[in-house]
């Protein structure tokens, strides 16, 4: 032990900064509707000198957290030593933490509960005990200790709490902001008041007990009935939009970004977004329902006294912050027909039934003991519509959803991942994944340039090539569903987005023309390698790309920028960035009208009768869209719009594995652009762009008037044959009957 701390002292940080800390002044994110979306810099710090803040406030603090504070040199010993000898969990959290070791640890190490960081939080604050006076480390740990809402420090507390001067606050509200650095969100007395007001109760005791206070003043403080501040936090969930054009901003102004109040006015519709925000994550968590139950979270040990129990999950939950409708909650009872658990409220829940089935593996009595849900295991829980409640997990899938405005490119709505505070990597943004069969049209528009029409006969037919033709491997590539149809119509063959057919019309129209053809819809050619498999998109996109690349479509063939920060003003509302919307011009223009107008009653198709036939619930005949499966289900698309609004949605592991065997874009991405679109559509009426020039109809088809009846490409592989197929089940009965005969 003694050669452990002679060796981790010298390596110890400097804390000659401990006390100078510069307040940021926000930069603020408003939606196109005026909703603040994201405030950075905006910490709320109000420095108050330790001589100007109240005597109760500094006694309530003392009493709870450290009563021998100006009696130790900044390790209460006693302290560490029964906190060690009644649990290895409680000496390795916060237990026994004086506040000079609270300060230690808050500036300067992670949050990980090892022996390792306990030492170093002891040696930590023997350095600061040794440099800083009490007086002083006082007055830093009651100016920069983090309370919640965004507070540090008690004086920016009993602003956002009680709405008033820390100088005014009585002793019920000091008891109650007092209990807050334990763990300011469990004991947030807005947001859980039943065991914020345990918590204070217990501070007045103890302010008793060390002789700050009388029982009179004590019993005084027990009656007052405290009223809080009304909160004005936003509720629209737009973490990742806003972090993105803090980035654009920084970019632009540096280090100004944070001290000339600018104000960011962006193109998302806050309702468009909470839409949007909603739907990826009851996709994601409808998902994580079906796959193997991982286990807890963690493992809290339960005290045997009842008064202390309260505490104690209070304690644990701190360090799992409930997930939006995701909560966090502490076992107390379980069995494999019913789980007792406490919420991060105080609240107990019972879930029994069809709610355990998400983790039936983790009760099951042979469960593996990392895995097994037991009292004092950490589990999520989640209310359903009718008050019912499950436990499931938090999702290690990912997701992406991105909307826009084909005709000015504005960004509706932007959601890059399940979880901001998980993981800041925006997926919408970022996320260069192969985007599988959604990236079919692009093939398809480029062969109505060569002659094609949604008439020409294709065989869908088995196909093999050496590796000069996929600059890889020999490859000898399958249907989704293994089967092999034989001819069909162009159309028929993007409706059931079959590989064999997408495969046989670019090697028709060659790779190299293929790939110089998706450019125009804004596709990097270098990502797109000109081989034939990239006629089942083997390449790699974002889902921010393919969102302006399907708005070519939706707008009638103008490849539009997507825009993001529409105004940027100053303190002073003066505007120092302006950006107008686009307007559709000839400059502007991608693909010819008439390919955009054949390419959306194609994609129409696949939302009618196609991959996509779900969307037909929606009862909307403007919509269209591809669902995109990559090989081995390692991604899911769905990129669908109509003439007022693209939206696409991505779904798959960071680290790419199998989605599963039955899951595909249609599957899993297309329930979520539905969730969206049949909320954001209800109040625009349908419409369709009109027919171009230079398209005739033909029967039921349209096509470019000189690829007519006869002119254009009429069928393509049809010397190839298909394999022997193994009979159906009505087919196996009917040979079998004939033998019966």
């Amino acid at each position: 032990m003694a050669l452990a701390l002679s060796v981790a002292y010298p390596n110890l940080p400097d804390i000659d900064g401990l006390s100078d800390y510069r307040p940021k002044l926000p930069l603020r994110v408003l939606s196109s509707d005026g909703v603040l979306l994201g405030e950075f810099g905006e910490e709320r710090r109000q420095f108050t000198p330790i001589g100007q803040i109240p005597k109760v406030m500094k006694d309530a603090v003392l009493a709870i957290e450290d009563a021998h504070f100006y009696e130790h040199g900044g390790v209460d010993y006693k302290g560490v030593l029964r906190a060690g000898l009644a649990s290895l969990s409680e000496f390795k959290s916060q237990g026994a933490s004086t506040i000079t070791m609270q300060l230690a640890r808050n500036f300067y190490l992670s949050t990980e509960k090892t022996f390792t960081r306990k030492i170093y939080e002891i040696l930590l604050a023997l350095k600061i005990e040794n440099q800083l006076s009490k007086e002083q480390i006082l007055e830093i740990y009651m100016n920069q200790i983090y309370l919640g809402q965004r507070a540090y420090g008690f004086a920016a507390a009993s602003e956002v709490y009680f709405g008033k001067s820390l100088h005014d606050v009585t002793l019920a509200e000091a008891a109650m902001l007092a209990g807050l650095p334990k763990a300011p969100s469990a004991y947030n007395p807005i947001a859980n008041p039943r065991r914020a007001k345990v918590r204070q109760l217990h501070i007045l005791d103890r302010m008793v007990d060390n002789g700050f206070i009388t029982s009179e003043q004590a019993e005084a403080a027990r009656q007052q009935t405290l009223r809080y501040r009304t909160a004005t936090e936003s509720k629209v969930h737009a973490q990742y939009a806003a972090e993105t054009v803090r980035q654009m901003v920084y970019a632009q102004y540096g280090e100004d970004t944070y001290s000339r109040g600018l104000e960011v006015h962006v193109t998302i519709d806050s309702s468009d977004q909470e839409i949007a925000y909603r739907a990826l994550r009851k996709g994601l968590m409808d998902y994580e329902r079906r796959q193997v139950y991982r286990g807890p979270e963690g493992y809290v040990d339960l005290p045997s006294d009842p008064k202390e129990l309260d505490t104690r999950i209070a304690e644990a939950l701190a360090d799992h912050p409930d997930n939006d409708e995701l909560l966090a909650a502490v076992v107390t009872e379980a069995s494999p027909k019913r789980v007792v658990a406490v919420l991060a409220s105080g609240e107990s829940i019972t879930v029994t039934g069809e709610g355990l089935r998400p983790v039936t593996s983790g009760l099951a009595e042979r469960a593996p003991a990392k895995r097994r849900i037991r009292p004092g295991a950490v589990v999520r829980a989640l209310r359903g519509p009718k008050g019912d409640w499950s436990l499931t997990q938090q999702p290690e899938v990912e997701g992406a959803f991105v909307s826009m405005r084909p005709t000015d490119g504005s960004v509706l709505a932007m959601v890059g991942g399940f979880d901001f505070d998980k993981s800041k990597f925006n997926h919408v943004t970022q996320a260069w994944r192969q985007p599988g069969s959604s990236f079919k049209p692009f093939i398809y528009s480029a062969a109505l340039e060569k002659g094609f029409t949604p008439m020409t006969v294709i065989n869908d037919a088995p196909l093999f090539f050496d590796a000069t033709a996929t600059g890889s491997q020999p490859w000898e590539p399958k249907n989704y569903d293994g089967k092999f149809e034989g001819p069909m119509t162009l159309r028929q063959g993007l409706a059931k987005s079959k590989n064999m057919v997408s495969i046989r019309i670019l090697q028709a129209i060659g790779p190299v023309y293929a790939q110089d053809w998706i450019t125009r819809f804004g596709f990097d050619a270098e990502r797109n390698p000109a081989f034939l498999t990239m006629a089942l998109g083997a390449g790699t996109t974002t889902p921010l790309q393919m969102a302006c690349a399907y708005s070519v479509f939706a707008n009638g063939g103008y490849r539009v920028n997507p825009i993001l920060i529409s105004r940027i003003t100053d303190s002073k509302g003066r505007v120092l960035q302006e950006t107008k919307p686009q307007t559709l011009e000839p400059s502007m223009r991608a693909i010819d009208a008439r390919n955009a107008f054949i390419m959306t009653q194609l994609l129409r198709e696949v939302t009618r009768t196609g991959t996509a036939a779900k969307a037909a619930a929606l009862r909307r005949p403007d919509i269209a869209g591809k669902t995109g499966t990559t090989n081995d289900s390692l991604d899911a698309w769905f990129a669908g719009f109509q003439p007022d609004i693209v939206a696409v949605v991505w779904i798959g592991y960071d680290t790419p594995h199998k989605l599963g065997d039955r899951e595909t874009g249609g599957g899993l991405a297309l329930p979520v652009w539905m969730d969206y679109m049949g909320q954001v559509l209800r109040h625009i009426p349908p419409r369709s762009l009109p027919p171009p020039e230079g398209v005739v109809l033909h029967g039921n088809e349209w096509m470019y008037e000189e690829f007519g009846p006869g002119a254009g490409v009429t069928s393509l592989g049809m010397e190839d044959q298909l394999p022997p197929q193994s009979p159906s089940e009505d087919e196996r009965k009917s040979i079998l009957d004939l033998f019966k005969r």
